[in-house]
């Protein structure tokens, strides 16, 4: 069963990111830059980023580079693996930016600071929310998703659910010549299938989902293909109403 814990969400503002290379890589695009001032804004001060999914990098590390790319913008960076009350610094935080990296160290670094509750409740009444990779995954009911390995346990994987669907990040039909395992679609359609009822979107890199209340739109160049049970697998763009994945 998919968590069925509820939460306000008419309130919600969510950008949901594919891949964070895009915003805070090597050569990050002018197009997501842009897309994440339009959707902060000029309200946002305080940013509390959140470092749990990385691996290789250390959060430090994963901190100094958001600050460079958020910075020049106009946005002061917290991490919350520096705050001292973890609690205090989602209360106060203007906004939430979530990075990629490992999913599941992501939960269960949230489930260890004792803030799922908390970053649900007030990403649910309005504090905006930024989330590329793993940290769109932890903005779906489950992470059960992701297309990472479960390196460590969190406790469940249970997450923020401030969506009704699920996202599938890095998204991508292509089929290797020779590969003999399983599809990314062959892996989407068993989700569905065990989960009726339950819709996920690939989202594919260089795109990202804007939500804001009750409405949502497809944001870059690509489309997104959304799975559900009993239903072949369509393709949506960003002319299309997606007013229907929120239902």
């Amino acid at each position: 069963m998919l968590s069925s814990r509820p939460v306000k969400t008419t309130n919600r503002q969510l950008l949901l990111i594919s891949n964070g290379s895009e915003l805070i890589g090597d050569n990050p695009t002018e197009f997501f830059h842009n897309a994440l001032k339009d959707f902060l804004g000029t309200s946002v001060r305080r940013v509390l980023f959140v470092p749990f999914a990385a691996v290789a990098r250390t959060e430090d590390e994963y901190r100094d580079r958001v600050r460079k790319h958020f910075g020049p913008h106009g946005y002061e960076v917290e991490s919350l693996h520096d705050a001292g009350d973890a609690r205090a610094a989602v209360e106060r935080a203007d906004a939430f930016a979530v990075g990629g990296g490992n999913t599941f160290k992501l939960l269960r670094g949230l489930y260890e600071a004792g803030v799922v509750e908390l970053l649900r409740e007030r990403a649910g009444l309005g504090v905006p929310y930024v989330g590329w990779s793993a940290g769109s995954n932890v903005a779906c009911p489950t992470i059960r998703t992701t297309n990472d390995m479960p390196i460590v346990e969190p406790p469940t994987f249970d997450a923020l659910n401030l969506v009704p669907f699920q996202i599938n990040p890095h998204y991508t039909d292509y089929h290797p010549p020779g590969h003999m395992g399983e599809t990314r679609d062959e892996r989407l359609n068993e989700f569905v299938h065990v989960n009726p009822g339950v819709r996920v979107v690939g989202i594919r890199e260089g795109t990202m989902l804007r939500v804001e209340g009750d409405e949502i739109k497809l944001l870059g160049g690509k489309p997104a293909r959304v799975f559900a049970k009993g239903a072949e697998p369509f393709e949506v763009s960003a002319s299309d109403s997606l007013r229907f994945l929120l239902e």
